[in-house]
């Protein structure tokens, strides 16, 4: 039997998660040229072609979608025993999947991974950025070890823990010489009544304001929607909208005198960005040092 290499393998999952060659190789610090070789040798050694290769980028064969679904596994499973050895071993060292919703990644986030990588070089973090809702999805179905994300407003989904991470004022952001602007604090009705720069439909933050608009009987209109913060505040800045987001995002975006801040008056702004790790025990030592770097309880 040809030799198949693991690497290779890895390359071919990073290719299909990335959609072509030139993204995989750019995420995986190697050259294109280099990438499109493992791919080649790999393919050689199975004896059937992975990929359709185009411009456009990369379309699986019926092989591929095999071998995709059956390396996907392997590498879960490769990854399930490091992480296993050195929870017998209490060694700081190996993989740590780490999930975080925007909010954090902005916020205090950075400085607390800076802390943890210093004092444990031997980790190799592995950091996703996705929704709250995605962030406690994949730490339910053990796609990331920990995940920082909004606590949610209904019970914890059994076999998840949560410490706290960090308090996140929502806040309201207005362009400068808006006549909301004159307020030390805004209520949501009063915001309600001009329009809104939309981000990330579905989010916890678009359903919680979809909700309390709901309770007060007030239609919730978004004229535009975009999807990043950057920009969301483009459009404040233009004038186009108010914003509404957490105090963290605002601080890293909204923070000149283009735009003016003011605090929502409401008991729900004051939300909770918790760390959530799937109940296990033991935990490995790299996840439990993780944890113990970002909690700030």
């Amino acid at each position: 039997m040809r030799k198949i290499d693991v690497h290779s393998m890895r390359l071919f999952l990073a290719t299909v998660r990335a959609g072509s060659i030139a993204r995989a190789a750019q995420l995986e610090h190697i050259a294109p040229s280099a990438l499109s070789r493992r791919l080649a040798d790999l393919e050689h050694a199975l004896g059937a072609p992975l990929l359709v290769r185009s411009p456009r980028g990369i379309v699986l064969t019926a092989a591929g979608e095999l071998v995709a679904e059956r390396a996907g596994r392997i590498e879960a499973e490769l990854q399930t025993i490091v992480r296993d050895v050195q929870a017998s071993t209490g060694q700081v060292s190996g993989p740590a999947r780490l999930w975080a919703n925007p909010s954090a990644i902005v916020g205090a986030l950075p400085e607390r991974l800076n802390r943890f990588v210093t004092e444990h070089p031997a980790a190799q973090l592995q950091l996703h950025e996705s929704s709250s809702a995605e962030v406690l999805r994949a730490c339910l179905d053990d796609l990331a070890d920990v995940g920082v994300a909004v606590r949610p407003a209904e019970a914890l989904p059994s076999g998840l823990e949560a410490h706290l991470f960090a308090t996140d004022y929502l806040l309201v952001v207005l362009p400068a010489g808006h006549p909301l602007c004159g307020q030390r604090s805004l209520r949501l009705a009063q915001v309600l009544t001009h329009p809104l720069i939309g981000i990330q439909s579905g989010g916890a933050l678009d359903r919680l304001l979809h909700a309390e608009a709901a309770r007060l009987g007030m239609p919730l209109h978004f004229p535009i929607s975009v999807h990043s913060t950057d920009a969301q505040c483009r459009m404040v800045e233009a004038g186009l909208g108010l914003a509404v987001m957490p105090s963290s995002t605002a601080s890293a975006y909204a923070g000149s005198r283009r735009f003016v801040r003011r605090a929502l008056d409401e008991p729900w702004a004051q939300r909770e960005l918790c760390v959530f790790t799937l109940r296990k025990s033991p935990q490995p030592a790299v996840v439990a040092a993780l944890v113990e770097a970002l909690r700030g309880d």
